[in-house]
């Protein structure tokens, strides 16, 4: 596509997120809530019986159409590609732990961010410069040569392993789509081991066909415009492009429009839904997504549509974002609108720290580091 054409997109994506956050709020998903990919991958993992918090468990169907919508156009435009893993699956899987960490002490992804933003929620602007000031660390350990030395497309979906045998990379880069497509089944049948909430967020949801609908245009459109919240702030430093941001501007605007429209619009800190008051750790939480979302090349609505697309690095940072959303209530990490735990302020330290020290180590020459972001 053109530069032109590019923009374009970009800010089509934001308008159409923001959009259909308003509408799915109005139909029942959770106030300043409309679209959460962390928040939404914390409530799957409930459902699946990963975590006990009952509040929070409901099998969203968000998660299945943002897979989808990019792995379905993706097959129509025949530019699905599987990608084989890189090198650091752990290291890849640990800071992708620390981001879902981070969002779920801010209590929210950066998507939900600009959400709480265009209802007038004073505490995500806290959070925005902090994931303003961890994107900025995530493209600075990239100037200095960060990398997961990632393999890049698998020629005629083959790829070879350092010994052995050749490795089919289209089953590794299928699993992803197929778990979506187990999630909807799961939705649709709701065998009684499955687990949803009775109250709280988890029992708030939009009827499920029209929130598959949403989320399969969103991550068509994702795919489309190969459009990253962390990715536009980090463009911002690397590459000086500033209109790679208007794409979140426009979910802010959208966001500020529809709940204007339909008297949501509330300014201030105080009585915010699903959030609380406590700055530094609102500023901090953020920082530390951004940080690594940067690193791992994408936040977690990214992650979602990169695992679509069939890249199975993306694949991995998805499971990690499950296996760190049941951690985060199975051992008190997650904020409450009461506050942020003990627990979480411990996991938002450590996570910074070990992230930090992965830029530090993982390191390479300036042009690798640079072809491994997505």
């Amino acid at each position: 596509m053109s530069v032109k054409t590019d923009r374009i997109w970009f800010i089509v994506t934001g308008v159409v997120i923001g959009a259909a956050a308003i509408a799915l709020m109005t139909l029942g998903n959770p106030a300043n809530m409309g679209i959460c990919a962390a928040c939404f991958l914390r409530d799957t993992a409930g459902a699946l019986g990963l975590h006990g918090a009952a509040t929070v468990q409901y099998a969203r169907p968000e998660i299945a159409g943002f897979i989808l919508g990019a792995f379905l156009l993706a097959l129509v435009r025949r530019d699905w590609k599987p990608v084989q893993a890189s090198t650091s699956p752990l290291v890849r899987f640990a800071i992708a732990f620390f981001i879902m960490a981070g969002c779920l002490v801010f209590l929210g992804c950066p998507l939900r961010m600009a959400l709480r933003v265009g209802a007038g929620d004073l505490n995500a602007v806290v959070g925005l410069a902090g994931f303003f000031a961890g994107t900025g660390l995530g493209a600075f350990a990239l100037k200095k040569g960060f990398s997961l030395e990632s393999a890049g497309a698998a020629k005629a979906g083959v790829v070879k392993g350092p010994k052995g045998p050749p490795v089919n990379a289209g089953f590794n880069a299928a699993v992803m789509p197929v778990f979506a497509v187990l999630l909807l089944v799961i939705l649709a049948v709701r065998p009684a081991f499955i687990k949803f909430s009775v109250e709280g967020p988890g029992s708030m949801h939009a009827p499920w066909i029209i929130a598959l609908a949403a989320a399969l245009i969103i991550g068509a459109l994702c795919h489309q415009s190969n459009f990253c919240i962390a990715g536009g702030f980090r463009d911002l430093f690397l590459l000086k492009k500033g209109w790679y941001f208007a794409g979140y501007i426009a979910i802010i605007a959208a966001a500020f429009i529809g709940n204007l429209a339909i008297g949501k619009f509330k300014p201030g800190f105080a009585g915010q839904p699903i959030a609380h008051t406590e700055a530094l750790w609102n500023f901090l939480g953020m920082a530390l997504a951004g940080f690594g979302s940067v690193l791992i090349g994408g936040c977690p609505l990214r992650q979602l549509i990169k695992a679509g697309q069939g890249d199975a690095d993306a694949g991995v940072c998805v499971l990690a974002f499950i296996v760190a959303g049941a951690a985060a209530h199975n051992f008190g990490l997650a904020a409450s609108p009461s506050g942020v735990p003990l627990n979480g302020k411990i996991a938002v330290i450590t996570g910074l720290a070990l992230v930090a020290l992965f830029a530090l180590l993982c390191r390479a020459k300036p042009a690798a580091s640079a072809a491994a972001v997505a």
